[in-house]
């Protein structure tokens, strides 16, 4: 299940990376910096639950707790791959890092990882592969 899990979280990378590249040279342009940033983080929000729809039985979660932990993985991972990668590999400042995490500047990115974080146990509930939430 967690081999699955990671690959599908991949899959989901690399939306994710088109998805920013789309922002930054369409969205952003076309829209302003902060609606861009909205547009981008609704879209990518809708394709990990749409991905998760379509791969949540590939996965084979066998009990309410694998969804979390599904859900817990993936947020783990994309944390890592956003703070380690963007300051180590890319050169992002931290402080330019912690900036999504403003939601009082208007920033909703942690919409994504709330996002991650369900979906798997939403999309397994309502495919009948474990008990649907009550």
């Amino acid at each position: 299940m967690i081999k699955r899990a990671l690959a599908v979280w991949l899959v989901m990378l690399l939306l994710a990376i088109i998805n920013g590249a789309v922002r930054q040279a369409w969205l952003i342009p076309r829209l302003g910096a902060n609606s861009g940033r909205l547009v981008s983080t609704i879209a990518l929000s809708a394709l990990i639950g749409v991905v998760t729809w379509f791969t949540i039985a590939w996965i084979r979660p066998r009990s309410s707790g694998d969804t979390y932990l599904v859900g817990v993985l993936w947020v783990a991972l994309t944390l890592a791959f956003e703070f380690l990668a963007g300051h180590f590999l890319f050169g992002s400042p931290w402080s330019e890092l912690l900036e999504d995490y403003h939601l009082l500047r208007g920033r909703i990115w942690p919409l994504v990882l709330l996002t991650m974080a369900v979906a798997p146990r939403l999309c397994a509930g309502c495919r009948g592969l474990v008990r649907p939430l009550s």
